[in-house]
This record gives C-alpha cells, sequence and structure tokens, in this order.
C-alpha cells in the first residue's frame, strides 16, 4: 500500500509539473527595419582629373592612379572608383565596365540599368543594379566622352544576403547619384 501511494503521489506531482506549461505559439516572422540619416556632403579634393562630392560618414583612399576607395564603416561597405584615361580607347572601356557588371549575372537574380546623362557639364553614363545575392550590387561608370573614364562598384565586406542589406544598398544608391550629379572634370 505504501507503494502504491508514492506512485500516486510521483503521478501527481509529474501531472501538476507538466500541466502548468504555457502552450507553444510559434513568433511571428520578423522584419528588421533599418533606417539611415540622410547624408552630409563635402567635396573631394584631390589632385586627380576629377571631383566630386562624397558622404561626410565616409572614409576616402586615393592612389597615385586616382582610383579612389569610399569606405563606410558603419555599413562595412565601400564604393571602388577605377579611372581611367581615354586614349582611342572609349569603345574599349565601355566593354570593359559592362563586362564587369555581367560577371555577376552567374550570382545574381536581375541587372538593370539606368543611363545617365548631363550634357551641360559632360557626363554620360549608367547605374547597374544587380539584383540577388552578387558580390557587387550597385556598379556605374560615367565619362565626359573624350578624355576621362570612371567606373565605381559596391561591395560589402560581408557574405552578400540581398534581402538583408537591400536597405544599405538603397543608402548607398542615393550616395552614387549625389557622387554622379556633382561630379566635375578637371581641364
Amino acid at each position: 500500500m505504501n507503494l502504491l501511494k508514492i506512485l500516486f503521489i510521483l503521478i501527481l506531482i509529474t501531472s501538476v509539473i507538466t500541466s502548468c506549461k504555457e502552450d507553444v505559439i510559434p513568433k511571428p516572422k520578423a522584419h528588421l527595419r533599418l533606417e539611415y540619416k540622410t547624408s552630409n556632403y563635402m567635396a573631394t579634393n584631390t589632385n586627380c582629373p576629377y571631383n566630386f562630392e562624397a558622404a561626410t560618414e565616409a572614409n576616402i583612399q586615393t592612389n597615385e592612379k586616382c582610383w579612389m576607395n569610399i569606405e563606410y564603416p558603419k555599413l562595412k561597405a565601400s564604393i571602388n572608383i577605377t579611372y581611367r584615361p581615354i586614349e582611342n580607347n572609349l569603345k574599349e572601356l565601355f566593354l570593359e565596365a559592362e563586362k564587369l557588371t555581367f560577371n555577376h549575372a552567374i550570382k545574381a537574380d536581375g541587372i538593370s540599368s539606368v543611363p545617365y546623362k548631363n550634357e551641360a557639364r559632360k557626363i554620360y553614363g549608367a547605374i547597374f543594379e544587380v539584383t540577388g545575392n552578387a558580390a557587387s550590387p550597385i556598379q556605374f561608370h560615367v565619362t565626359d566622352s573624350t578624355k576621362n573614364f570612371i567606373t565605381g562598384a559596391v561591395y560589402f565586406n560581408i557574405k552578400p544576403n540581398y534581402d538583408s542589406i537591400k536597405p544599405a544598398i538603397n543608402h548607398l544608391h542615393k550616395d552614387i547619384i549625389h557622387l554622379i550629379e556633382s561630379l566635375n572634370w578637371k581641364e
């Protein structure tokens, strides 16, 4: 009889302990909302044949070829700019720039382009957005069509996950548009 009492008490305690748990409810999907402040800009001051305005939050490094690396430490991203003088090779420069963009087609879901043209300031080019998990989600090229040719590409210092970095891509896209619109060719 003593054994029955102990067994009954154990069953009672076990049922009380296990029955007091709350029902398991799955958590709703959360969406991370990243917002970035509107950028302030400052003019670059280099000995290169071009200048532009860059975001004050960025760090700019320039080398002797007038190639620039615009680093965004908070975004873990950079805009790499390559300068090339035009020496009767404009067609080759265009082909090379577009080849670099379309090399991302393997990982891309799509590639779209928006042409840019400002005849008064002699700026002609295009901005490419590469959707999907490609290494460089934004690329661009601009030229004055006679002396100067610039290509640029955005890179993140993380494994690309397009959905996660889309807010940062949008922020950098605005900065690239400002860079192009503020671009000046030096004579």
